[in-house]
């Protein structure tokens, strides 16, 4: 691997852990310190998916996940760099920069095979990829506080693994992090996750059909901006959608249409590296604590798609400082939020922060 973002190159390490699975390590420096003890328990292969006939969707199925690592203590951080002598963890290495590896307890798995036979519903293997993706060492903090060079490196390891998943057979690659307990997060070590789906999802194909009948995102930013805005730099602006279905909703987006990270100049994606950690910021101090959200990167599917425009979506799971957004009836069963602050208002808010 050879790539540049913010005018310094990303090396990247590959190791097969002792288990078969593939583990990357991305950083400024080459990697070069002696492997630890590797754990070798049996990996689960992925599971099922499974037509839902009334709303035309796929949804996986995957039993063994009930057995993941739940809260462990910092002594048994499974994400942590394993340590001479100490516990052995996901990371057989004594320090490192940035690593992405392939989920233990995978919901999706290139090598998935069993699907149960049911009479008038389709199934089939839970084909895919699933990915960890660990910002470092340390472990606490947030994409804020990681600073701008391990974002730009993550951006960087991001693209790496849409190039790598869309070569698998992947046909829609979604970056995304959950943060909080609100969110269910059962590891506090500051990570993400990339899933690998066979065929695209529900959500993404719609919004890549209303992208190829037209719809132009640019000229939507270019609307709501300024009485919207957060800010812009680079070539990057940051805005609260008009249509925003959750309080505090904020989108990242180029303003020339790109299809994803790696169809973005240098120039941008320092920019987004840089409104990664602002808006994760701006969260914090408007919640006064860390705030639970549910942030994804939305790019175009496998193939390219015409008219597709990149963002990056955060979801607040907040209303007001101490006070839950709940996905309640209306919300879970018709699809139809319920929205308890303005746009405008939540971007005037941001803004000032």
């Amino acid at each position: 691997m050879k790539r540049t973002v913010g005018g310094k190159e990303i090396f990247r390490r590959d190791h097969r852990k002792s288990d078969g699975r593939m583990l990357q390590l991305y950083g400024r420096a080459r990697h070069a310190l002696p492997l630890q003890p590797e754990d070798t328990n049996d990996i689960a292969q992925g599971g099922e998916i499974r037509h839902h006939p009334l709303r035309d969707e796929w949804n996986v199925y995957a039993a063994h996940r009930q057995n993941r690592t739940f809260k462990p203590s910092a002594a048994e951080d499974p994400l942590a760099p394993t340590l001479p002598g100490g516990p052995l963890t996901e990371i057989p290495f004594e320090d490192f920069e940035l690593a992405i590896f392939e989920n233990k307890f995978a919901a999706f798995h290139p090598s998935a095979s069993d699907a149960a036979n049911l009479d008038g519903i389709a199934t089939e293997p839970a084909k895919g990829a699933c990915d960890v993706v660990v910002y470092g060492p340390e472990p606490s903090g947030s994409l804020h506080t990681i600073g701008a060079d391990r974002r730009q490196v993550l951006i960087g390891a991001l693209i790496d693994r849409y190039e790598t998943l869309f070569a698998d057979g992947c046909g829609y690659v979604l970056p995304f992090e959950n943060r909080g307990d609100e969110v269910g997060v059962t590891l506090h070590h500051p990570h993400g996750q990339i899933y690998g789906f066979e065929r695209v999802p529900l959500v993404q194909q719609r919004a890549a059909d209303t992208f190829a009948k037209g719809y132009d995102l640019a000229s939507e930013i270019t609307a709501a901006m300024p009485d919207y805005g957060i800010g812009q730099s680079g070539g990057v602006a940051a805005f609260v959608p008009r249509f925003a279905r959750f309080p505090y909703e904020v989108w990242l987006a180029p303003r020339i249409r790109r299809e994803g990270p790696w169809d973005c100049s240098d120039e941008e994606l320092e920019a987004l590296a840089e409104w990664l950690g602002e808006i994760t910021r701006r969260y914090d101090a408007l919640f006064e604590q860390p705030a639970a959200t549910m942030m994804a990167f939305h790019a175009a599917p496998a193939g390219g798609s015409a008219n597709y425009h990149f963002t990056v979506q955060f979801y607040p799971l907040l209303r007001a400082p101490g006070r839950m957004k709940y996905l309640a009836s209306v919300e879970q069963h018709s699809g139809t939020f319920t929205v308890d602050v303005m746009p405008e208002a939540a971007a005037l808010a941001l803004r000032n922060l």
